[in-house]
């Protein structure tokens, strides 16, 4: 497995409505390492590493988000992966 990284800058109506959690558990399921936390700007910053697909697929969940969430958009940048993450964690 290639290990690939991620991070996610979500914006929207996305705090306050369990989009931490939401990612949290779509991460942890999909077996992806990381990190999910609020901005001050109302953004929620989101950190992931793993296979390439599964990436993808986190992508995929956040664009959707939680149902109290509205998520208006999602920018992606591909980045070199660190490689110590030893699970996915919400950050405050």
């Amino acid at each position: 497995m290639i290990v690939q990284g991620v991070q996610l800058k979500i914006r929207g109506h996305v705090q306050g409505v369990g989009y931490r959690w939401f990612a949290y558990r779509a991460a942890t399921r999909l077996k992806l390492t990381g990190w999910v936390k609020n901005n001050y700007d109302g953004s929620v910053l989101a950190v992931a590493e793993g296979e390439r697909g599964l990436l993808e697929d986190l992508i995929a969940e956040l664009k959707v988000g939680p149902m109290n969430g509205h998520v208006t958009d999602i920018e992606v940048l591909w980045v070199d992966p660190t490689n110590t993450f030893s699970g996915f964690e919400i950050r405050h």
